[in-house]
């Protein structure tokens, strides 16, 4: 057995993670940089990911910026293709790329709504199915999804009915992805984070009686780090993990459980 200490370790790994521009992106990625992976980061911003290259190669992490929208099959090609170029080889996959919108359903505009979807459904499919594709031809690899606590309940003070759509189908497919794959060396779990400051989140931590409102919600009694999604994520990339596949792990500081 090795020791507790070594099984996260991901020397010599390679991640590509996507939605790595900005918020919790950016979190995980420093996270699986500090042990001991080699990153590519990947969003349709490409300037802010050249900055976050900076940051990390400033502190002797191997980094790499690909601009990439995951809707875009071309796109994801071309992000595997260049990981393999660079490095020769693809670990781990955090689809972390996603958007919501807060319309009221009766008055949601359809086209919006296929968009969230897009993104965060098929973006994310594309994204495991090609990474799985190297995953699967070299027989291992970890796929982490992001998916939400909105994937689980329904929240209503805050109509998002595209995003929780969403994400309730990211949580299936994670799922789904991990049956299918088990036997071949490929694990797909996922992650539902619960409240997070971030771009998507700003305005409900900019508005003092919605931020209120998750701290009273909250058992814990306070929204989450970013850092604090650094444990679970490491844990799934790593061999601390192994045994696990189809597994979501929820972080929300209890929401889900009241």
């Amino acid at each position: 057995m090795n020791p507790p200490e070594e099984l996260f370790k991901l020397s010599e790994k390679v991640a590509v993670v996507t939605g790595a521009s900005s918020g919790l992106g950016v979190a995980i990625a420093k996270g699986l940089a500090a042990a001991g992976a080699s990153v590519v980061l990947a969003a349709r911003r490409q300037d802010r990911l050249l900055d976050q290259v900076a940051e990390l190669e400033a502190d002797d992490c191997m980094a790499m910026a690909v601009g990439c929208d995951v809707s875009n099959p071309n796109d994801v090609d071309s992000l595997v293709s260049r990981t393999m170029a660079q490095f020769g080889r693809l670990d781990i996959l955090v689809n972390n790329a996603g958007i919501t919108n807060s319309d009221p359903a009766e008055s949601e505009d359809p086209e919006i709504f296929r968009k969230v979807l897009d993104i965060n459904v098929t973006g994310s499919f594309l994204c495991a199915r090609r990474c799985g594709k190297v995953m699967l031809e070299a027989g291992r690899g970890s796929i982490i999804n992001v998916a939400s606590i909105m994937g689980f309940v329904g929240i209503g003070v805050i109509p998002q009915a595209a995003y929780n759509a969403s994400k309730g189908a990211v949580v299936n497919m994670t799922r789904e992805l991990a049956a299918q794959w088990a036997r071949r060396g490929v694990r797909v779990n996922a992650i539902a984070p619960g409240w997070f400051p971030s771009e998507m989140t700003q305005g409900m931590f900019e508005d003092e009686a919605a931020h209120n409102f998750i701290r009273k919600r909250t058992p814990m009694g306070r929204a989450g780090n970013p850092d604090e999604l650094v444990g679970p994520t490491l844990l799934l990339a790593s061999d601390a993990s192994s045994y696990m596949t189809g597994q979501i792990v929820t972080v929300d500081g209890g929401w889900t459980i009241i």
